[in-house]
């Protein structure tokens, strides 16, 4: 069965850092594409970071919603089964619950795609919350 949980998230101040993972089960982190996603109360959910499947490092691709770019980093611990989103220079407008998704579309696809992406992937963590708040 494919499953995949979220951890990490918490309460940090603004220009501060955290760092998300996502664990794998069921499925090898190199076989699905991995999104990262957010909601906000009141909002659309984003996709915010996604990390394509692929044998190794030279295979990968990378997308990075243009909010995140610059501040956000996708990788992904083949032997831990795990892809973390390390968040930087956090601002009060990334609080929201933060969910790991997989099995859907490549990264490559995302720039043009309009609406949710979200809406074509099958297996979602429960979410972990991360507030910037001063």
């Amino acid at each position: 069965q494919v499953q995949v949980a979220e951890s990490g998230g918490g309460l940090v101040t603004p220009g501060g850092s955290l760092r998300l993972s996502c664990i794998a089960s069921g499925f090898g982190v190199n076989i699905f594409t991995i999104g990262w996603f957010r909601q906000a109360p009141g909002k659309e959910r984003e996709g915010v970071a996604c990390i394509n499947a692929g044998r190794s490092n030279s295979e990968l691709s990378i997308y990075y919603a243009n909010s995140v770019k610059g501040r956000f980093t996708i990788s992904r611990d083949m032997p831990k089964n795990t892809v973390y989103l390390q968040m930087d220079s956090l601002k009060p407008e990334d609080t929201a619950v933060y969910y790991c998704a997989t099995d859907g579309l490549p990264c490559a696809t995302w720039p043009s795609e309009v609406g949710d992406v979200g809406q074509y992937f099958r297996s979602w963590g429960q979410g972990t919350q991360v507030t910037v708040s001063s």
